[in-house]
């Protein structure tokens, strides 16, 4: 009876693994919204032989306050499979957002597979999250500069990072004498943020990599703690 249990859940986990391989594709990992343009955009491709429905939104930094100012055209439509196109656009909607740094939202971007009668078959909806940074018109420096420019301090059993730019941060990896920091994750414009050294000396020889607006990984930044 084990046997039969475990040879289902091994069966079920590779099928899973497998779907996570289709479906549609994001032409990114996040957007910036450059302020001084009427609207921005991301591709979407469906290389699947399947249809899919996409349902797009964009959320408040929390996901829980008043309405993000932003609409996404269109909102809903279908994605035939074979390599199908289309293209979302983000258009601001109003809103009083700060012009003297970035602001932080989230694009949700979630496909339904078409419904095919077919036998044993699971068929899963998929939410993608994909942050979406409004960056106002003639911000100072650039994402570069801030990330060489960052301020770090010990801070009781870890370390803390001061970000005195407009930009957010987000961190690709942070190593203390080559041991990696676990959860370092973003630093927000005009502020700090502590994290947690696992090493019994925080201090020493400090590099960091962030991810840049592209979704790549940045060069090796170094400093010392």
């Amino acid at each position: 009876m084990k046997k039969s249990i475990k040879l289902l859940i091994a069966t079920l986990l590779i099928s899973l693994s497998g779907m996570a391989y289709s479906g549609v594709i994001i032409g990114g990992t996040r957007l910036i919204y450059d302020g001084g343009k009427k609207e921005s955009t991301i591709n979407i491709s469906n290389p699947d032989n399947s249809a899919y429905l996409i349902q797009s939104w964009v959320d408040n930094q929390d996901g829980v306050t008043e309405k993000a100012p932003f609409v996404v055209t269109p909102p809903l439509f279908r994605l035939n499979g074979g390599g199908q196109e289309n293209v979302l656009r983000i258009v601001r909607a109003g809103g009083d957002l700060p012009q003297d740094k970035e602001s932080l939202f989230w694009l949700n971007i979630k496909s339904i597979p078409s419904a095919d009668k077919k036998e044993n078959s699971l068929q899963i909806a998929v939410k993608t999250r994909i942050k979406l940074f409004y960056r106002p018109k003639e911000l100072s420096g650039t994402l570069e500069e801030a990330a060489q420019e960052l301020k770090w301090q010990r801070d009781g059993n870890g370390f803390s990072v001061t970000n005195n730019s407009p930009y957010y941060i987000t961190f690709f990896t942070i190593k203390i004498n080559g041991s990696t920091i676990p959860d370092s994750t973003m630093v927000a414009p005009h502020s700090s943020t502590s994290f947690k050294s696992l090493a019994k000396n925080s201090s020493g020889k400090l590099s960091w990599q962030i991810i840049n607006d592209y979704g790549g990984v940045s060069k090796t930044y170094t400093g010392n703690l």
